[in-house]
């Protein structure tokens, strides 16, 4: 039994006590805080820190196999563990190879099996020329089908040309599966200034919000000609909401999900050469920032993922156009986005909703993403009203590079639980106990 004068329910925070079957790995109740101890059992008092619902992180690469010298599943796991994420759903590239076969799926879980600290599902990659491959993956367990519209910057994994966009969701709207997409337009990236150079102010110029709103706007109506689900990967432009809000209001199945460093990071503030800042689409002005905001207070944005894509230090060249686009910050995605929302007024509760309930639904892991008796005992306890200093050599992830090194940052992740035992204690994981989860799978 897990005891708070905090806990964050479905229906907003509670004094309570949250009983645990540990065989079964499940809630069994949420109690009121005072209720006894049956004989037996034993009792964990978080006093006032916050028992959260454990963190589920739909995009997160982990490059394993074949890159992992980028990151590995033991590394972003225990990372993951660290921050409070007890589930995460790996992107099918930067892999070696690519998740876009059943074969290469099975590779994958092979490494995975023997090193995840925390539950792992998988996507699956729409690539051209792998059509055939899509219901397998799919009934392999694949929770869905990641498309790029422009160049990935790896090339085992290529763009799908408008034709074989087409072609891939009308297969996936066969069998009813899910496309997440890199919405940004080819044509008009290819269109604006090159980057080159350290100024952040030219590689921003290079990735202009238009690209984003055209790519979504055509993803939109192509979902809505198909009859297909959509979703939009890490929104920056946030010109975007008002088409993405029209169109749901029109019956079109349309999710979007925005990160850690676009609610919590600005163009203005990024310092020339500074490539840990880079991402593609890219961290935008503070008044960009701002409509985000509102958007995930109107219930616009569906979720906040980490969209943790990482490197090797030496590809983190001063030069915005050489380096590698990608931000690291898996284990810091919960404290991040507390310490701007707490800022803006929002609750834990807001941020539970935005980052465990919100994911889950998206990929239909129904025993995740909430406290209520029926799901996995997932949680993250977390004491809100403390500080740290993100020192990046002391994070789990591979590579100690990340955009937020020297920030101060409200909300100390105590310990986080995995099907209701411990399985990190003050960012020390214990050994791996994660399992691989498959789509709509029962833990």
């Amino acid at each position: 039994m897990l005891r708070s004068r905090r806990v964050m329910t479905p229906d907003g925070p509670r004094a309570a006590s949250v009983a645990v079957s540990v065989a079964e790995g499940r809630i069994t109740a949420v109690l009121p805080y005072d209720t006894a101890v049956p004989p037996g059992a034993r009792l964990e008092d978080l006093g006032d820190d916050v028992l959260l619902p454990g963190l589920v992180d739909t995009h997160v690469h982990v490059n394993d196999p074949g890159r992992t010298a980028w990151e590995g599943f033991g590394s972003a796991t225990r990372a993951a563990a660290a921050g409070g994420v007890t589930t995460l759903v790996d992107m099918p590239l930067n892999s070696v190879p690519p998740t876009t076969t059943v074969p290469a799926l099975e590779v994958k879980r092979a490494v995975a099996r023997r090193s995840a600290h925390v539950d792992i599902g998988f996507w699956g990659g729409a690539v051209p020329g792998n059509a055939r491959e899509l219901r397998p993956l799919h009934d392999a367990g694949a929770l869905g089908f990641k498309a790029f519209l422009l160049p990935s910057g790896v090339d085992e994994f290529p763009p799908l040309a408008p034709d074989q966009l087409r072609t891939a969701l009308r297969e996936i709207a066969g069998f009813g599966g899910l496309l997440i997409v890199h919405a940004e337009d080819a044509r008009l990236i290819d269109g604006a200034p090159p980057p080159t150079g350290p100024r952040y102010a030219d590689f921003l110029a290079s990735r202009p919000r238009a690209a984003e709103n055209e790519a979504i706007a055509g993803l939109i109506a192509l979902a809505r000609e198909l009859d297909a689900r959509v979703h939009v990967l890490h929104l920056s432009s946030a010109d975007a909401l008002p088409l993405i809000a029209d169109a749901r209001r029109k019956g079109v199945r349309v999710t979007v999900e925005t990160c850690p460093h676009f609610l919590t990071l600005t163009a203005e503030e990024v310092p020339d050469g500074a490539t840990e800042f880079k991402c593609c689409p890219p961290i935008r002005e503070a008044a960009n920032q701002d409509v985000l905001w509102a958007g995930l207070a109107a219930g616009e944005i569906d979720c906040v993922v980490s969209d943790h894509s990482p490197c090797t230090a030496d590809l983190k060249v001063g030069d915005f156009g050489q380096a590698w686009g990608g931000i690291s910050s898996l284990q810091l995605g919960l404290p991040a986005v507390w310490t701007a929302a707490r800022r803006r007024g929002h609750t834990l509760h807001d941020v539970a909703r935005w980052m465990s309930t919100g994911p889950a639904a998206l990929v239909g892991l129904d025993r995740k993403g909430a406290i209520e008796p029926g799901r996995d005992a997932d949680f993250a306890v977390l004491a809100p009203d403390e500080t740290f200093t993100v020192d990046a050599a002391a994070l789990h992830h591979r590579n100690q590079v990340t955009a937020y090194a020297g920030r101060t940052l409200y909300g100390v992740v105590r310990s986080t639980w995995l099907r209701g035992r411990k399985i990190a204690d003050h960012g020390t994981p214990t050994e791996p106990t994660g399992r691989l989860l498959e789509r709509q799978a029962r833990a």
